[in-house]
């Protein structure tokens, strides 16, 4: 098990999951020590790893004695235990927006992206047509997020204050423009969002890039 005075992140460098995880660390200035579990060489399935989560999952934390093995649960965890830099507002509206928003990518866009729908549908479909199916549920859900987001998105999604929603759309925009190169023109809120999001150094420190498994270009 890891240092009991260190939090610990297992993390896999392109998982959004992992990836608004980090996010959460960073915006609340906590140390972390980074271990990485390469999920397509198989890692998340050695036994070391599966006494963590058993889920056989990315990310997990270790905070002493504390196991979390759900990105939701983990973020929500450190909201909790860490209340600097808050990312719930005390407005109940606001508040319930960004579990909605949080909610609507947990559900609606990253289980599409889990590497067992992926494999399932690029044997089913082929290389080409499983990305169009992709960009197809895209599109579905951000349509969705961009009526939901008209009317409450500020400098942020909700206000302009970094918050929960936040922290679980600058992952899927970022996989969505960097690894589809979906055009945005249709979603202009998320597309100035996801503009903000490059700026802030939080989310750059924890864009997959700048990862110590990250491949090397």
């Amino acid at each position: 098990m890891a240092d009991q005075g260190k939090l610990t992140l297992y993390s896999y460098w392109l998982s959004t999951c992992a990836h608004r995880v980090r996010i959460t660390l960073n915006l609340k200035g906590l140390d972390y020590e980074y271990k990485a579990v390469d999920i397509v060489k198989g890692d998340q399935s050695e036994p070391d790893f599966v006494r963590i989560n058993p889920m056989k999952f990315v990310p997990a934390l270790v905070d002493g004695d504390t196991v979390i093995g759900d990105s939701f649960a983990i973020v929500l965890y450190l909201e909790e235990k860490y209340p600097q830099t808050p990312l719930l507002p005390q407005d109940l509206k606001m508040k319930a927006l960004n579990f909605q928003i949080a909610s609507i990518v947990s559900s609606g866009i990253q289980p599409l992206q889990n590497f067992v729908v992926v494999n399932y549908i690029e044997q089913k479909l082929g290389s080409q047509e499983k990305d169009a199916w992709h960009i197809d549920q895209f599109n579905r859900v951000f349509t969705a997020l961009e009526k939901l987001l008209n009317g409450c998105a500020r400098k942020y999604a909700v206000g302009d204050e970094i918050g929960l929603g936040d922290v679980f759309l600058a992952p899927q925009l970022y996989y969505v423009i960097k690894k589809f190169h979906m055009d945005m023109s249709n979603y202009p809120i998320l597309a100035r969002l996801h503009a903000a999001y490059e700026e802030i150094p939080a989310f750059q420190a924890a864009a997959p890039e700048n990862q110590p498994d990250a491949p090397s270009i």
